[in-house]
């Protein structure tokens, strides 16, 4: 998978409010599958579908002992969306400084008379 559509993956699988509650929940530790679903009201199998869009997205790992279907945070592709971000910030935030030196210099620069407007 390509940076850009590891990007696209993400960011559509964190658009959801759910997903995010879920990652939200999960970033205090590894969980079950029900303790995911408890706060949620909506059926197992749309939890489910939740975790799988989070998993295929790389957010999520899930784990299976014996009856206990168990999920972890992966925080890499958070990471990966962090960096991204930094990286068009600094962008924008140096286009951003040059815009305002630019208008600051224009402001202060002398201006010369305009000549009037013979009346007519």
């Amino acid at each position: 998978m390509t940076d850009r559509d590891l990007l696209s993956t993400v960011f559509a699988a964190l658009a959801d409010p759910t997903r995010r509650a879920i990652l939200t929940h999960l970033a205090q530790g590894p969980t079950t599958v029900g303790q995911i679903a408890e706060p949620f009201a909506m059926s197992r199998p749309a939890i489910s579908q939740h975790l799988r869009v989070l998993e295929a997205a790389g957010l999520i790992e899930r784990t299976v002992t014996a009856q206990w279907r168990t999920c972890t945070l992966r925080t890499e592709p958070l990471d990966e969306i962090a960096s991204w971000v930094d990286r068009h910030r600094r962008y924008w935030d140096e286009r951003f400084d040059l815009l305002e030196d630019r208008l600051r210099a224009g402001r202060d620069a002398p201006t010369t008379p305009r000549p009037q407007e013979e009346n007519r």
